[in-house]
C-alpha cells in the first residue's frame, strides 16, 4: 500500500496532494484532515507537518499501529496533519520537464530540499488550510531542512510556531554511522559518481518488496532486516517491533541521490554546518561566487527549537548535538534519551510515552501561552 492508502487502511480521512517546486519537482504529500473519532468540521484545527528523514517517506509516520504512530496520534489529538517529502524518494520522482532517468534530475542534495522543498509545503499547506502558521516536526534530515533553511529565510520562520526535531542533525562530525567511511573518497568526488553513479542511492524497488515478503516474514531471519535497517543509523533491538519489519522494509529505503550522500560525508570530513562542496576552489565559485563553501548559521535560526536526542545514535552523535545546542539561540527544550538510537524516534516501541505525548504536551503549553 502506499501511504495514502496506509492512511484509509486504518480508518482515517486521507488527503492526497502534488505540490511543485520553484525549481519543478514534482512531491506528493499526504494529508490526515482530522482523526477516526472526530468528525469534520469547519473549525480550524492546529496545523502540523512532519518530515522524514534520509532514505525515508512520509510513511514513517504511519508504519506502526495507530496508538503507535505520530501520524495518527497528532489526527487523534485534534490536528490537522501534513505529511512531507523531498526529491528523489517514492514521493518524488517527477519534474515538470526533466527525466527521472537524467543525471540532471538527480543532481541534487539536501541543500535543494531545504531551499526548495520546505518552503513550498509550509505556503501550500498555509494556503490550503487558511492558517498563518503551523508547527513542524523533523526526522534526521528532516531536521536538517529547517535548521538551513531557517537559518536565512525570515520570511518561512514566520511561518513557523516550533521546530521539533527528532534526532536532530546540522553536525556530523562526531557520527559513527558508515556513512562517514564515504569521507575518504571525497578529494574524487567525480570518481564516486563514475563509481556509483550520479542518480539514486538505495532507491525503494522490486528487491526491497522481496525481502520484506520473503525474508522479513520468518521468525528465524528477522534479524537480518534489523541489521539492513540499522546499519546506518545505530542498534537499539529491545525498541524494534519485529512484527512490523515487512512494512519498514516494504518502504524504506526510499531513495534519495549519491550527491546527498556525498554532501553527509562531506559534513563528517568537515565537521562544519554548510552546503554541498564542489571538489574546487574553481567549481565552488561558479556555484556559489565564492571559492570556499558557505556555511549555515545555526546561530540565526529564531524559531523556537526542541530538541529529542538520543545517546546511542549514530547519526546524530550526542557530541554533535551538543555543538548544536551551543549554537542555537532560540533553543527552547531538550531531552536526552540515553539509550536510544537514530530510528528510535520514528519506530520505537517507547516513542509514543516518551517523544510524541512529550511533543503534545509542549505544544498545549504554546496554545495556552504558559
Amino acid at each position: 500500500m502506499n501511504v495514502t492508502e496506509i492512511i484509509n487502511y486504518n480508518g482515517y480521512p486521507a488527503e492526497e496532494y502534488n505540490v511543485i517546486t520553484d525549481d519543478g519537482y514534482i512531491i506528493t504529500i499526504q494529508r490526515i484532515p482530522h482523526g477516526r473519532q472526530i468528525s469534520y468540521s469547519s473549525d480550524p484545527k492546529p496545523v502540523f507537518l512532519v518530515q522524514h528523514g534520509l532514505l525515508a517517506s512520509s510513511s514513517n509516520w504511519v508504519a506502526n499501529l495507530p496508538n503507535e504512530s505520530f501520524g495518527f496520534i497528532l489526527a487523534d489529538k485534534g490536528f490537522d496533519v501534513w505529511l512531507g517529502n523531498v526529491r528523489g524518494n517514492t514521493y518524488g520522482l517527477h519534474h515538470v520537464n526533466l527525466s527521472v532517468d537524467s543525471d540532471a534530475f538527480w543532481d541534487f542534495s539536501w541543500d535543494e530540499m531545504a531551499k526548495h522543498e520546505l518552503p513550498t509545503m509550509v505556503n501550500f499547506i498555509l494556503k490550503k488550510t487558511g492558517q498563518p502558521s503551523l508547527y513542524y516536526a523533523g526526522h534526521s534530515q528532516g531536521s536538517l531542512m529547517a535548521f538551513a533553511e531557517l537559518s536565512r529565510n525570515q520570511d518561512l520562520a514566520k511561518k513557523i510556531k516550533a521546530v521539533f526535531a527528532l534526532g536532530p542533525v546540522a553536525y556530523l562530525g562526531h557520527m559513527k554511522s558508515p556513512l562517514k567511511y564515504l569521507a575518504d573518497f571525497l578529494p574524487e568526488l567525480e570518481d564516486i559518481f563514475k563509481i556509483f553513479g550520479l542518480r539514486d542511492f538505495l532507491p525503494s524497488n522490486a528487491i526491497l518488496r522481496w525481502l520484506a515478503t520473503y525474508l522479513c516474514e520468518p521468525d528465524d531471519t528477522r534479524v537480518f532486516c534489523s541489521s539492513v535497517i540499522f546499519i546506518i543509523d545505530g542498534f537499539d533491538v529491545p525498541q524494534l517491533n519485529m512484527t512490523r519489519l515487512p512494512v519498514y522494509i516494504s518502504h524504506t529505503p526510499a531513495g534519495t541521490s549519491v550527491k546527498n550522500i556525498v554532501h553527509y560525508s562531506q559534513m563528517y570530513k568537515s565537521k562544519n554546518f554548510q552546503m554541498f562542496d564542489y571538489g574546487s576552489p574553481e567549481k565552488n565559485k561558479e556555484h556559489y561566487g565564492n571559492a570556499t563553501v558557505p556555511k549555515y548559521n545555526a546561530s540565526a535560526i529564531n524559531v523556537p527549537v526542541a530538541l529529542y536526542w538520543g545517546g546511542n545514535d549514530w547519526l546524530a552523535d550526542p557530541d554533535d548535538v551538543k555543538i548544536l545546542m551551543q549554537k542555537l539561540t532560540n533553543k527552547w527544550y531538550d531531552k536526552y534519551i540515553e539509550v536510544w538510537e537514530h530510528l528510535d524516534f520514528i519506530w520505537g516501541l517507547d516513542a509514543a510515552p516518551l517523544v510524541y505525548d512529550d511533543i503534545i504536551k509542549k505544544i498545549i503549553q504554546i496554545e495556552d501561552g504558559s
